[in-house]
């Protein structure tokens, strides 16, 4: 038997039980996903990993990735049936580089949040194959799936090993127990939003916020100097109509 096979059917994915003397393949495998299908998701992604990452910058105890293989079975490395997911977060575990994410060098973890991004090509893929997968062999507490064209948005939450339908609060926003966070559709793009319903920025937002406040701060300063200025000619305006009229401005 070689050490690649193909993925089992969606009715076989639970893994059966690996004997003690299997001799595991070595966990820095290189990532092998293809390419994403447009723009769109190529910007969605970066942007759930830059504010993501902001966020919890002061964290080490996170994985957070995109558009990288998880190998989940040493007997099945590969397969033309899973791929890996287009956005996942793994808790309590290192934050570092990885070239993949080797579920048998990563202390069994399994992402606890997977987000998947459709398309025409995947998203029957997306909605059926994988999210079994995700619910039975993975067990990810929390999976969402978000359109980049159509803005189709739903998510679920793992109870009683069974994914349940995740509802939409008053914004429209689902609540993701793993991360503390909502997710929500804010100028077309899926976005992390607070337990209060902030936003959540990236760098680049912060930046520009930053600067904006700066640029009004100076706006403000100006604004008092042409005050302050106005004020000094009026009172000088004044002071000159009283000479005119022979009354000394300094005695009154």
């Amino acid at each position: 038997m070689t050490l690649i096979q193909e993925l089992a059917s969606p009715q076989e994915i639970l893994e059966p039980e690996i004997p003690e003397n299997v001799i595991f393949p070595p966990g820095d495998l290189y990532s092998d996903e293809p390419p994403l299908e447009s723009e769109l998701h190529l910007r969605q992604i970066i942007l759930f990993l830059s504010s993501l990452q902001w966020l919890w910058r002061d964290r080490n105890d996170f994985y957070a990735m995109a558009n990288l293989t998880i190998y989940y079975s040493p007997r099945q490395l590969q397969s033309q049936d899973f791929r890996g997911p287009d956005f996942f977060v793994v808790l309590d575990t290192e934050r570092k580089t990885r070239k993949s994410w080797a579920v048998w060098e990563e202390d069994g973890k399994y992402p606890n949040v997977i987000v998947e991004l459709l398309s025409p090509e995947t998203a029957s893929t997306d909605k059926n194959d994988k999210k079994k997968i995700y619910q039975n062999t993975f067990r990810t507490p929390d999976y969402f799936w978000f359109d980049p064209y159509t803005l189709e948005f739903a998510g679920f939450h793992l109870v009683d090993g069974k994914y349940q339908v995740i509802d939409k609060n008053e914004q429209g926003y689902l609540w993701s127990q793993q991360l503390s966070l909502y997710l929500g559709i804010y100028n077309k793009q899926l976005r992390f939003f607070t337990p209060d319903g902030e936003l959540v920025p990236t760098p680049e937002e912060v930046a520009e916020s930053a600067l904006q406040k700066k640029e009004l701060k100076r706006q403000e300063k100006e604004l008092e100097r042409q005050e302050k200025e106005l004020a000094i000619a009026k009172v000088e305006r004044l002071a000159a109509k009283l000479r005119e009229l022979n009354i000394d401005p300094d005695t009154i």
